[in-house]
């Protein structure tokens, strides 16, 4: 089974995105050797994915340091482009850190003496409306420690500025007022100024800050020789030349080898935003140089680090013991019952029952995973076990928009093979095929996903005839800040009573289009 991207490409250099998923917002730190990585996961629980990495190019999920959002009334129902925005991850005093500003509530934090926990609690820092991309720094120097952050123009009516404050050394309290570090509307041709990254470096304060938005944007860095400032500027990467458009918004490692290092994300559609690994060097000015003198490479040898078998965060899930993989997470906390039992047969999901299995977009009972590569097939067995017409099972392509195609239990106890898909303005899905009889209520079913985001669905029957193409093809499409996603959902319709189970099983993810 081939992998459906790595960037190691087994001659000393990689090719970007070394993460080619929706891995928004990356910040990275370094604790010795191993290098660790969080990114926005907005309104799906758990939260804050927690990557590793020996060399950064070859990545895994080893968990999430967010168990469920807060306030959980909220988050009971899906908030996609909510929740957890741009996370900093920082290591200090023995502990990894995380802050991330809620735009709806504040800048939180948690922390934990080992990457995979048990994490702390959420502490709210500062609360308000519009405070987001936080990022802490100690001065391991002088003992003080201090906090910066962006503002979201939709809840606070502020953007283009950062705001910093003193904090307390143990992270849980800030100790002034704040002052705006940079107001980038004095700054000609400047906007969007957010997702700041604090660091101390030969002397200086740095805050590296992204403007331009999320599509075309650039890559800024700033310096001052006090954390009030006056900072200076520059842009130190954008896409000049190249076809990587707003290269910007992540962080700078330095590895244990001497070499500093800028991931950053790449605005990619239905896909979301992908990580990129760049070269970094320092001038005779001291300004740091990423990529090929300011634009991204595509390619470069690789970091110097142990070696590192060629790696990806995993996609494919076999389900193993009855239990679901880390690379899934929920569209909203989840509730006791979603899932039934640990036995050997795969993953089985209740039929929940809601008024709204009419619009997966509005269901918080959806298992969830990122697109995987730019072009990919999935595929999975189905099975549904039911007496309850009209309960339903499905994989989908979820955004915007969304399709999805699986098995529904008929008036009669039969199943049916169905394929289904709402548009972005449709509060409705529609038949995008006329369903047809599945007679074992059994199915595979695959997806396959070329450039574009365009998705191909199949279904096998078992009648013999093999996998048989349905519909006509589907576009994905992201939400605001969020890509499009794979899904699996089991369902019936509002009412009192056991209303049956879905049955998952071989969820394999293969690299490259399928011809057959």
């Amino acid at each position: 089974m081939t992998l459906p991207w790595t960037a190691d490409l087994g001659d000393g250099t990689y090719r970007n995105p070394v993460l080619n998923a929706d891995w928004s917002d990356p910040d990275v730190v370094r604790v010795g050797d191993d290098h660790y990585l969080t990114a926005s996961s907005f309104g799906r629980a758990p939260g804050l994915p927690l990557l590793h990495s020996r060399d950064l190019v070859n990545w895994t999920l080893v968990g999430h340091a967010l168990e469920r959002l807060g306030p959980e009334a909220e988050f009971a129902v899906p908030r996609h482009d909510c929740g957890v925005w741009a996370p900093s991850l920082r290591h200090h005093a023995g502990r990894f850190w995380i802050f991330w500003g809620d735009p709806d509530h504040g800048i939180q934090q948690i922390n934990a003496e080992d990457i995979r926990g048990p994490w702390s609690a959420p502490h709210l820092v500062k609360p308000g409306k519009g405070l987001i991309d936080a990022c802490p720094l100690w001065d391991e120097e002088t003992g003080e420690a201090y906090l910066v952050h962006a503002w979201a123009k939709s809840r606070s009516g502020i953007k283009n500025r950062l705001t910093g404050h003193r904090m307390s050394p143990d992270g849980r309290e800030l100790l002034d007022e704040g002052t705006t570090l940079i107001d980038a509307d004095t700054i000609p041709g400047w906007f969007t100024l957010e997702g700041p990254k604090l660091y101390r470096h030969d002397g200086y304060f740095w805050i590296f800050a992204p403007a331009g938005g999320v599509e075309t944007g650039w890559q800024g860095a700033f310096r001052s020789r006090t954390f009030d400032g006056p900072y200076e500027h520059r842009v130190v990467l954008a896409q000049g030349s190249t076809e990587v458009n707003g290269p910007h918004q992540g962080a700078w490692v330095r590895t244990a080898a001497g070499e500093d290092w800028f991931l950053h994300f790449q605005s990619r559609g239905a896909y979301g935003r992908v990580v990129h690994l760049q070269p970094m060097r320092w001038d005779d000015g001291g300004w740091p140089v990423i990529g090929d003198e300011g634009e991204p490479v595509l390619t470069h040898r690789r970091p110097k680090a142990p070696e590192q078998a060629a790696e990806a965060p995993a996609s494919s899930d076999d389900f193993p013991g009855g239990r679901y993989g880390r690379q899934w997470q929920w569209t909203a906390n989840p509730r006791p019952g979603w899932t039934v039992g640990h036995g050997d047969d795969g993953l089985r999901l209740s039929c929940v029952r809601t008024a709204y299995a009419h619009d997966l977009r509005a269901l918080p009972s959806v298992l969830v995973q990122r697109l995987p590569a730019e072009e990919f097939s999935v595929e999975v067995g189905i099975t549904l076990d039911t007496d309850e017409p009209g309960a339903k099972a499905g994989l989908a392509i979820l955004g915007d928009a969304f399709s999805w195609i699986g098995l529904e239990a008929g008036p009669h106890g039969t199943a049916r093979l169905v394929h289904r898909y709402a548009e972005s303005v449709a509060e409705h899905e529609r038949d995008a095929e006329h369903p047809r009889p599945a007679p074992e209520a059994s199915v595979r079913v695959r997806i396959d996903v070329t450039r574009g985001a365009r998705c191909r669905f199949h279904a096998d029957t078992g009648d013999g005839a093999g996998f048989r193409a349905s519909g006509q093809v589907f576009a994905a499409t992201p939400w605001r800040w969020v890509g499009a996603l794979l899904g699996l959902f089991a369902t019936a319709p509002a009412g009192d009573g056991p209303s049956g189970t879905a049955g998952f099983t071989a969820f394999r993810t293969t690299g490259g289009p399928r011809t057959t």
